[in-house]
């Protein structure tokens, strides 16, 4: 399969990407970027957006990135730092960049923005398997 195709594959099998309302923006070997508006039945006890939308919204364009290079990648270590509060109606971007790859192991470094304003900063160490997309 064409590496610039997987992370749409993904995308289309991945239903809690599709329940965010993740769009992908730009993809390309090593690098991805992804979008989505945060929505009512997003937000916290607080009125904030969950913390978990920005993660999910980060780890969604770091899988889309890591696998883009052709081989099946599963994370196994990420982290996140929440920056700025999050509302109703901001519409966030995540763009995914491979900062390094080995054999085994890639790391990424994911920025989620609310237009050009960082609001989380995302790290992830992925495993690369033998297994090609099909």
């Amino acid at each position: 399969m064409q590496a610039e195709k997987i992370p749409y594959k993904m995308l289309s099998l991945d239903p809690f990407s599709q329940w965010l309302g993740i769009e992908i923006l730009e993809c390309e070997v090593g690098r991805c970027k992804l979008g989505l508006a945060i929505r009512k039945d997003m937000l916290n006890s607080m009125g904030k957006a969950h913390g978990g939308i920005s993660y999910s919204l980060a780890d969604t364009a770091f899988g889309f990135a890591a696998n883009s290079h052709g081989k099946y990648a599963v994370s196994i270590e990420t982290s996140i730092n929440h920056i700025e509060a999050l509302n109703e109606g901001d519409y966030l971007i995540a763009e995914s960049v491979i900062e390094k790859v080995n054999n085994k192991l890639g790391f990424n470094i994911i920025e989620v923005k609310r237009g050009d304003e960082l609001v989380a900063l995302f790290k992830g160490v992925v495993y690369r398997t033998s297994k090609d997309w099909q």
